[in-house]
């Protein structure tokens, strides 16, 4: 059996998580392995580096080293977690890959992208998803989605979702340009569409690369 490693991106709201869940049910129905894991984290270190990117603090992270420490979850992530899983012919589902970094540190913080990619190659050791699923949404639909979320389960935005429209609406830009540049190696859905034909499309593709039956 194959396996295939899968990357989930979009603006926080997209629902990523509902259609990594979906595919988390299908894969488990058919008995086939995975893993299911998120960026910044995945490892006790990267959890421990995910708190201090998104905290609100007195002292907030500078972009380069924002940069640095999403960088060092991810090193972390893919020689402990990743690449394991990988070795073992599992699937690997994850929220967040090293298209995030390109998304909000060079289209957000507007970081050389140059930069960004020579770190992600470092860090991944050139790693890269076979697939990363864009879950594109507009900045109102995504402010719409996260106020609903706070409404529903309390407490705050993190230190990125707070960001300005303008940031997010760079970063939201810089995905569809990464997908439009590398098209064979993205499948961009529209994130307004409901739950279940995004998993129906999803599963299109999936099927006919010929990963799933």
């Amino acid at each position: 059996m194959a396996m295939f490693f899968l990357a989930f991106e979009g603006l926080d709201g997209s629902g990523k998580s509902s259609l990594i869940s979906q595919l988390q049910n299908y894969l488990i129905l058919n008995h086939i392995n995975f893993i299911k894991t998120r960026e910044p984290g995945g490892t006790q270190i990267g959890d421990q580096l995910r708190r201090i990117i998104l905290a609100k603090a007195d002292e907030a992270p500078s972009a380069r080293t924002e940069l640095l420490l999403y960088e060092a979850s991810r090193a972390q992530h893919v020689d402990l977690v990743i690449k394991p899983a990988l070795q073992g012919k599992k699937w690997v589902l994850c929220d967040r890959f090293s298209a995030s970094s390109v998304a909000f540190q060079a289209g957000g913080r507007q970081i050389s992208e140059e930069e960004v990619h020579w770190l992600n190659n470092f860090a991944t050791n050139s790693l890269k998803p076979h697939l990363n699923i864009l879950l594109d949404l507009s900045i109102e639909e995504s402010q719409k989605r996260r106020q609903k979320r706070l409404l529903e389960v309390g407490g705050a935005e993190d230190r990125m979702e707070s960001e300005v429209d303008s940031f997010h609406q760079r970063v939201r830009q810089s995905f569809l340009k990464q997908a439009k540049e590398s098209p064979s190696q993205w499948l961009v859905l529209e994130a307004a569409n409901a739950p279940e034909a995004l998993f129906q499309t999803l599963m299109h593709e999936l099927k006919a690369r010929k990963w799933l039956e």
